[in-house]
């Protein structure tokens, strides 16, 4: 009997309730022109596994240096794994090898670029680092490219920052940090280096709860609270088009900074709840209430309310991030429904307490009540 995708998600997320973490199954995938060594720092985490599957469907060699701490994966294939803690500086795996390209996924501290550097100089021919948007300065800003101002370290020196230390400020050292490692990434790499900025991450894997809080409430059906007037614009990109598109720019040795941030053109809020109601199903009705009723109830845009910004908020450009130089580099994005229907399938078959566990979002408890606030002040008004 012929497997459907749906049906390997779906057992890839059984595997993975029940303690591995493997790679979701992907549809046919043409071989690259000449097959690469990889290496990627971290790769069990959220995007490195489909990174992994990706470069291995390419035809691509692998290799991947991390702590060993999490569950290996069951890869389609033979996968390289080193051992090594960049916290402490132990790199000493990579002593002697070489690879074509460095993929850094899970990178905020600059000691860990500039370690990462003086281990591979001269051994690596392309550096590719995953950064954030949040190096930006201004995020109010609609249309932010790759030339915007970043956010400045104003402290007395980035690279004797430690996990420790960020874990302390990490809201105020975060931008900052991530900026701080991409200049150390041009130090020790020079112009072969690629930095990708992506927004918010999304689609199966993703542990946070943030983007699938959404698919979640509008699954569920009923009133669904919707902040403002349903024209800001949201902005996202499936964990899956990200690392693919990685693996790309790898194979054609492209270099500079890229925007990895989608859907390909303008979704207002209203678009993305509809596309996410047309995927669900459900009897779902939206409500609008202004972002100024929502802020003087202390409701927090962003975490109450996650992946969206009012357009007059700090963090407002968010939304509004210009894509088109990592569009014309190749960066693809697959269909809402599809991030939504993989995302469901995924999260449905994480054990009964995890799916349970609500990690982004309000409770739906505090949701009925800024409704019933809401409607009795438009009935208030109208009498």
């Amino acid at each position: 009997m012929r497997t459907s995708r749906r049906d390997l998600l779906k057992l890839a997320a059984l595997a993975a309730a029940a303690g591995a973490l493997p790679v979701l199954a992907a549809s046919r995938v043409d071989p690259a022109d000449r097959p690469l060594r990889i290496l990627i720092l971290g790769g069990t985490g959220f995007t490195g596994p489909f990174q992994v599957d990706y470069a291995l469907a390419r035809g691509h060699r692998v290799t991947l240096f991390n702590r060993g701490k999490r569950p290996v994966p069951e890869w389609p294939g033979e996968v390289e794994q080193l051992h090594g803690d960049r916290n402490t500086g132990d790199l000493s795996a990579l002593e002697g090898r070489e690879w074509d390209v460095c993929i850094d996924n899970p990178t905020t501290l600059p000691f860990w670029v500039r370690d990462a550097g003086q281990a591979l100089r001269g051994r690596v021919g392309h550096y590719i680092f995953v950064s954030t948007i949040s190096v930006y300065a201004d995020g109010s800003r609609p249309g932010i490219d790759e030339d915007a101002a970043l956010a400045a370290y104003t402290g007395v020196d980035p690279l004797a920052e430690t996990m420790d230390s960020f874990r302390a400020d990490m809201a105020g050292l975060y931008g900052p940090l991530k900026a701080a490692s991409e200049a150390e990434a041009r130090r020790q790499f020079g112009d072969a280096v690629t930095v990708v900025r992506p927004g918010y991450i999304v689609g199966p894997r993703d542990d946070t709860g943030r983007f699938t809080y959404w698919p979640l409430r509008v699954a569920e059906g009923g009133e669904v609270l919707v902040p403002g007037d349903g024209r800001d614009p949201v902005q996202f990109i499936d964990g899956r088009d990200l690392a693919e598109w990685v693996i790309r720019l790898a194979e054609a040795r492209t270099t500079g900074i890229f925007n990895a941030v989608g859907p390909a053109q303008r979704m207002d809020t209203d678009a993305f709840l509809a596309g996410i109601r047309t995927a669900t199903g459900g009897d779902a009705r939206f409500t609008h209430v202004p972002a100024d009723f929502l802020a003087a109830r202390g409701v927090r845009f962003g975490a109450d309310l996650p992946i969206w910004f009012p357009q007059d908020h700090e963090y407002g450009g968010y939304g509004q991030v210009d894509n088109c130089r990592a569009v014309a580099a190749g960066l693809t994005f697959r269909p809402l429904a599809t991030t939504v229907d993989d995302l469901l399938d995924w999260h449905r078959a994480l054990p009964a307490e995890r799916q349970a566990e609500q990690r982004a979002g309000m409770p739906r408890a505090r949701e009925a009540e800024l409704l019933r606030e809401w409607h009795a002040r438009q009935g208030a008004a109208a009498g």
